[in-house]
Order: C-alpha cells, then sequence, then structure tokens
C-alpha cells in the first residue's frame, strides 16, 4: 500500500471495513479501472500512485471528494487530468461502493464531530452572562391553574 501508512494500520482498518469495500479493495476490476483511467488520460506513469490513493480512499482513510486535489498536489498530475482521471474513477470505482463508502466515511470523521460538540470554556478572565428571564409575561403561554 502506501509509504504514509505502515502495514498494521492498513490491517486494522482493512479488518474494520465491510465487506463490499474489502472486495473492492483486492478486486482485479478495480486495478484495471485504475488503469485504464490512467491510460485514457495519458497518466500511466502515475498508475502506481493512483492505485494507492484509490485504495486509501476504500480503506477511508481519503475522502472520495478530496480524491481529485491528492492526485494533483501528492503525484503532481494538472489540473485537468486529475478532473479526468477522478471522474472516471470515481464513475467506475467509486459509485458502485458509494453507499458504503459513505457510512465509512462518516464513522471516520466521528471523532472531530464529536471534538466539536464539547463544551465551551469561556478564556481565564472572561465571564458569560446568563440571559434573564422575561420581565414581562408571556402572552403565548397558558396560565397554569
Amino acid at each position: 500500500m502506501s509509504k504514509e501508512i505502515s502495514k498494521e494500520k492498513f490491517w486494522k482498518l482493512y479488518n474494520t471495513l465491510p465487506q463490499e469495500l474489502k472486495d473492492a479493495l483486492f478486486a482485479e476490476e478495480t486495478g484495471d479501472n485504475a488503469e485504464e483511467a490512467c491510460k485514457k488520460n495519458n497518466a500511466e506513469e502515475h498508475l502506481d500512485g493512483v492505485v494507492d490513493f484509490v485504495g486509501q480512499v476504500l480503506l477511508g482513510i481519503i475522502s472520495p471528494a478530496d480524491f481529485k486535489d491528492v492526485l494533483e498536489k501528492k503525484l503532481g498530475i494538472d489540473p485537468e487530468r486529475a478532473r479526468k482521471i477522478d471522474q472516471e474513477i470515481f464513475r467506475t470505482i467509486f459509485y458502485p461502493v458509494k453507499a458504503v463508502l459513505e457510512i465509512v466515511g462518516k464513522a471516520t470523521s466521528a471523532p472531530t464531530e464529536v471534538a466539536a460538540e464539547k463544551e465551551y470554556v469561556a478564556p481565564a478572565g472572561v465571564t458569560e452572562e446568563k440571559p434573564s428571564s422575561p420581565q414581562r409575561p408571556d402572552s403565548y403561554r397558558e396560565p397554569i391553574e
């Protein structure tokens, strides 16, 4: 796989994947589709990197939405070719497993969402004012008898 992830991390992530993504990750068709996308766009020299990043998307490391940017930044593919490769790979590899990828993506992004929901703590020296209760009667409330 990638030089960026260890074998241990790869297998740990792999073992948590739904079967559909496990199958797609090692499917011969996945490699063939990536190769075809590179050939169509004269990017055969980037095939190994493209296949590597396809694998990272299937593992949930990279979002399918970020795939094009990764091709541009990490592999140095020009934006137009990266866009075309991204479209081809999305259509042939990512789209058939789109629903499962979305589930995996939500599971991997959950810790950041939880962190965002933490209670706000005011900086030292700053006091928070609690809103006072309304001074006039609320015309929408019925009186309690």
